[in-house]
């Protein structure tokens, strides 16, 4: 009876091996992801513990309309297509937690972006959107 050798037991076991390194991939990619793009995607209890250890800024980038149909109680409302020019109303949030959302969470992404290239340190992107914290059954508000 011999040792295997380090490549007979690679060859009889790669599956074992890919399915490993799979899972560490896996398991890892959150914490690179986050660290690539400096925002926190968050669900939508995470974010209403964020709320409820402070004072984030929530700022709606949906539309008009879409805000108007119902939304997170102290919310700011500028919409994704105006925030570049708007950036003075929220200035004072550079660095402060900013929970940022949308109706899906697309559009919160691209904020997000924006914001980002303007300094703010602290994102957060609502997973989901607003969806998603109806879906969890929380409140909102319509004005």
């Amino acid at each position: 009876m011999t040792v295997p050798t380090l490549y007979e037991f690679v060859k009889e076991n790669a599956l074992l091996i890919g399915l490993a390194f799979g899972s560490g991939v896996a398991l890892l990619w959150p914490m690179f992801n986050r660290g690539a793009s400096g925002v926190n995607n968050v669900t939508a209890t995470e974010a209403v513990l964020m709320l409820n250890r402070g004072k984030p800024l929530i700022l709606d980038v949906r539309d008009a309309a879409e805000f108007a149909s119902g939304h997170i109680q102290g919310a700011k409302h500028i919409p994704v297509a105006e925030l570049a020019n708007r950036l003075k109303e929220i200035e004072k949030f550079k660095d402060k937690p900013v929970l940022v959302h949308c109706q899906r969470g697309m559009r919160s992404k691209t904020a997000c972006t924006i914001l980002k290239a303007q300094q703010f340190s602290q994102l957060n992107n609502l997973q989901g959107g607003l969806n998603a914290w109806a879906e969890a059954k929380l409140p909102l508000i319509k004005s």
